[in-house]
């Protein structure tokens, strides 16, 4: 794909504008500033040349206004230069590459974020100074990210994300909006989203597709806003659908995300950006007509969205989460567990009583034992979903679960509702029943008075650190360890070598 800085005026002939994301409007005010100065004109003159006001063309100049593709062809007439030399993605000069950094840095939200007062760059100016506030606005950003980065602020943000989503019930009107309108414009409908059709997005946002072997390792796609080409990684992992990461590469651009101010607004990016891929690979109208129909045959299953669609059970599983409530009225809770029990993702409405910290935070947190979330590991048969009815300190909740692996673990993905509701789903009928004493620490998370009397004081074991990072110090004679889990084996052990 050509970038619009390397074409020519005929190219835009019948535009009015020139699109806006293929040029950087601060570049392109100082390239003009440049190329006039050079000319010897004042702001008036110029104005006065091409028949426009002096504080429009000043506008431009600060990179505030959209110029008119009429306006800058007249404009380079008077200058002595293309209209392709205004549009080179370049500063003119390293001064001015250093005034636009710092003119950019004072239109971020980190800038007013701290309350700063908005500096005039001018000509007089010391380049010294220029050089002081950029290097300290980029620090004070590198601060900020590492700062905002903590576990802790990582907890917050996931309780502040997870109480907008239950006051929402996990449904977002103006997203389902968006994902509809490009499905149409591509003229897409019903069934799986082929790779054809996501390639019609990405040339109805006039992006390119390019799938690299030499990304970056920490990422999963690379954006090019200056020559509008997406670069996926070449290498095939099972754990993203190249699908989704192209979805939510031009999800992202459609959104309009920038640089995260904080963990807070990274996660919120991220959710939105993911509700929206989520929302064009299940589109709204055809998956609630098919919910529908499965609810007055009293025949949900989360396993025919995931067939359906072609799509992973999780994302078909965070899918029904959106839709339950708003367009079923089923109130429900979501889970991802890790095989060792920690809660890597939950979501709920139904009054369901997760385990959390003492801020609220689930991440890092063990599951039940008895939850269909922790049993589900038991079952060998990995063709069909589990289902368990579990009662609690706070009701009875039907469950369905799953066990997918991912490149290096096993994760288990349920889906709950309350006993009431659970009538609508396949699997109801199901005679598996538990029972949960939790948040009791007798339920599941203290040894048995036998097990202590074995093992309490004998045992040292090492903890995973990734299972508690995200986590409060958790309880236990070993931050991060299961202790029932770990008594458990070593009497196993012991009567194996008996």
């Amino acid at each position: 794909m050509t970038s619009l800085a390397g074409s020519d005026a005929s190219a835009w002939q019948d535009a009015e504008t020139i699109p806006q994301a293929s040029i950087d409007p601060v570049i392109l005010g100082y390239r003009l500033r440049h190329f006039r100065t050079a000319a010897s004109l004042t702001l008036d003159e110029l104005a006065e040349k091409v028949g426009a006001t002096a504080s429009h063309l000043s506008m431009i100049e600060n990179g505030k206004r959209e110029p008119k593709l009429s306006l800058l062809t007249e404009v380079v007439g008077h200058l002595g230069v293309e209209i392709t030399d205004l549009l080179q993605p370049e500063a003119p000069s390293a001064r001015a590459a250093l005034e636009i950094s710092v003119e950019k840095a004072q239109r971020t939200r980190h800038w007013q974020a701290m309350g700063l007062p908005n500096i005039r760059i001018s000509s007089r100016m010391p380049t010294e100074v220029l050089e002081v506030i950029d290097g300290l606005t980029r620090e004070l950003r590198r601060q900020h990210a590492e700062q905002a980065a903590t576990p802790e602020e990582a907890r917050r943000a996931n309780v502040a994300m997870r109480k907008e989503q239950r006051e929402r019930n996990n449904y977002y009107a103006e997203l389902e909006s968006q994902a509809n309108e490009l499905l149409a414009a591509v003229g897409h409908d019903a069934g799986p989203l082929s790779y054809h059709a996501i390639a019609d997005i990405a040339d109805h946002l006039n992006f390119e597709l390019r799938f690299i072997s030499s990304l970056p390792h920490s990422t999963r796609s690379v954006t090019d806003l200056k020559n509008r080409i997406i670069f996926l990684a070449d290498a095939r992992n099972p754990d993203h659908d190249p699908r989704s990461v192209a979805l939510q590469a031009l999800v992202s651009y459609v959104l309009g995300h920038g640089e995260p101010v904080d963990y807070k607004d990274f996660l919120r990016q991220r959710v939105y950006t993911n509700y929206m891929t989520a929302a064009l690979m299940m589109p709204e109208k055809p998956l609630v007509k098919m919910l529908r129909e499965r609810k007055t045959n009293r025949d949900i299953a989360i396993e025919d969205i995931r067939d359906a669609y072609s799509v992973s059970y999780e994302s078909a599983a965070h899918r029904f989460t959106n839709v339950a409530t708003h367009h079923l009225e089923v109130e429900c809770h979501f889970q991802k567990v890790h095989e060792s029990g920690v809660l890597h993702k939950a979501y709920e409405n139904d009054g369901v009583n997760f385990p959390v910290d003492s801020i609220g935070a689930i991440e890092g947190q063990a599951a039940c034992r008895y939850w269909t979330s922790r049993e589900v590991f038991k079952t060998s048969d990995r063709f069909r979903p589990f289902n368990q009815y579990t009662d609690t300190v706070v009701g009875t909740f039907w469950c369905t679960a799953v066990v997918e692996p991912s490149q290096a673990s096993l994760f288990s993905l349920s889906v709950g509702v309350p006993f009431e509701q659970a009538r609508w789903f396949r699997g109801a009928d199901t005679a598996e029943r538990s029972r949960s004493h939790c948040p009791d620490p007798t339920c599941c998370r203290t040894p048995s008075p036998e097990l202590e009397a074995q093992w309490g004081g004998y045992a040292w074991p090492a903890a995973r650190a990734n299972a508690h990072m995200l986590a409060a110090m958790p309880s236990g004679a070993f931050p991060g360890v299961d202790d029932v889990a770990v008594y458990e084996f070593l009497a196993t052990q012991e009567h194996f070598h008996q």
